[in-house]
């Protein structure tokens, strides 16, 4: 078989799940069962208000295993607030990490793990060009994940995104050994969030299995002459569009009824597991441009105060950072896909689409931003047209990115892009 120097290899690793309402009640038996003694359960201050993070800490100390809680993860973590908390890990002699919150917490903790297990600077850790890229050598301690929104899927993928606000960039920490041991996904813990969060978090699962879907084939990407080398984002693969397409269909269906109602658990139950869905999917295939792009719309300024999210510091939720660009960015990767683009647009939609074109995928996706009071666009995040060469500069240091972006993308594209999706409607 002749494939031109090309990719021949794709891997699958997922997470194990368990889900289901009430699930987050086995959390000590779980705990127990990975043979942990004493360990760092890593939260954020909602959710210790709301009363999940004490009640998980009971329910692994009723197993009889130490617990000492770290409950300062900061919504949009920074390399600062990665680095207090993973001091707190280094020092703790812990031999496992429990997560307990959004992606920021699972995040936190996946740093925490990495630090503590084998020590370092976290810029040491992060992706190039803005860190040095270090792979961890070895496997790091257990950590069980619990996520309280539907969303980032961080339970599920091997990354930890962060915000650097000295370079004016958010970027990420990225090896297969960063992903979470064990996931309990229980949409009983979602029904204190915000209409606002549930918004942006929705979109985020749908722009994460979106881009997954609209990858690059791993089968276009040149062969990788170690497999050491071979990256966590690999490109589309049949395996990783299973997991993709199920979470169109449930973002398609549910996130308007879980914005809508709080106390609509199905909904909430649909999103919950469609950001697992979407973890494992873009875990394997990758995200692309709208991720590359929404890094420096979160990055660079720091004055949106995103409604139904904490007022401490103003911030960017990812979610609508992401979302933003996705309208304009598929326009511009139709002519790469056009089926896929339409198979995309069949799943949200939940209904066949004879006749598709490049307007297609984005009018469906800004109706439903619409539907779910989503920010119009790029300006309504604080930036005008003077700001596109230095958004793009940040998204071109997004190399990891943008080479799953299924046609070449140029600074150019990337302005052009972003210039569309100042508003987008």
């Amino acid at each position: 078989m002749a494939t031109n120097g090309n990719e021949t290899i794709f891997t699958m690793e997922a997470t194990p799940i368990k889900y289901g309402s009430g699930a987050s009640e086995e959390v000590g038996w779980e705990v127990k069962r990975m043979g942990l003694k004493r360990v760092m359960l890593v939260s954020d201050p909602g959710v210790v208000k709301a009363n999940i993070a004490p009640r998980i800490q009971e329910l692994i100390e009723a197993e009889g295993i130490e617990v000492e809680v770290w409950d300062s993860s900061r919504v949009e973590p920074t390399a600062d607030s990665f680095q207090a908390a993973a001091d707190f890990a280094a020092e703790g002699g812990f031999d496992g990490f429990v997560a307990v919150g959004g992606g920021s917490s699972i995040d936190t903790a996946k740093v925490c793990d990495l630090i503590s297990t084998h020590s370092g600077e976290i810029l040491d850790y992060v992706n190039p060009p803005i860190g040095g890229g270090k792979k961890p050598p070895a496997p790091l301690k257990p950590l069980l994940a619990v996520p309280t929104t539907a969303g980032t899927g961080a339970e599920a993928t091997t990354v930890a995104i962060l915000d650097i606000p000295d370079q004016r960039v958010k970027t990420g920490i990225s090896h297969a050994y960063m992903r979470p041991n064990r996931g309990i996904v229980d949409p009983n813990l979602t029904r204190t969030m915000p209409s606002e969060v549930t918004s942006s978090c929705g979109l985020d699962v749908v722009c994460h299995a979106a881009e997954s879907y609209l990858t690059k084939p791993y089968n276009e990407r040149p062969k990788v002459e170690n497999p050491d080398e071979r990256p966590p984002y690999q490109g589309a693969n049949p395996i990783a569009d299973m997991w993709s397409a199920k979470a169109l269909e449930y973002g398609g269906n549910y996130l308007r009824r879980a914005v809508k109602d709080g106390e609509d658990v199905e909904a909430r139950g649909a999103m919950m597991l469609g950001a697992s869905l979407a973890g494992i999917g873009f875990g394997s295939a990758g995200v692309h441009i709208p991720h590359a792009c929404a890094y420096p719309i979160a990055g660079l300024k720091h004055e949106y105060q995103p409604p139904g999210y904490p007022e401490d510091h103003p911030f960017v939720p990812h979610g609508w950072s992401v979302i933003v660009t996705a309208p304009a960015a598929f326009r511009f990767t139709y002519d790469a896909m056009p089926e896929r683009h339409r198979q995309v647009a069949e799943l949200l939609a939940g209904e066949r689409i004879e006749k598709a074109d490049e307007n297609t995928l984005p009018e469906i996706i800004i109706q439903l931003m619409k539907d779910v009071g989503a920010p119009k666009g790029v300006r309504e995040l604080g930036y005008d047209e003077e700001d596109i060469d230095d958004l793009v500069a940040g998204a071109m240091k997004q190399e990891r990115l943008l080479v799953g972006a299924p046609k070449e993308v140029s600074e150019e594209d990337l302005a052009n892009i972003l210039r569309e999706s100042m508003e987008n409607w």
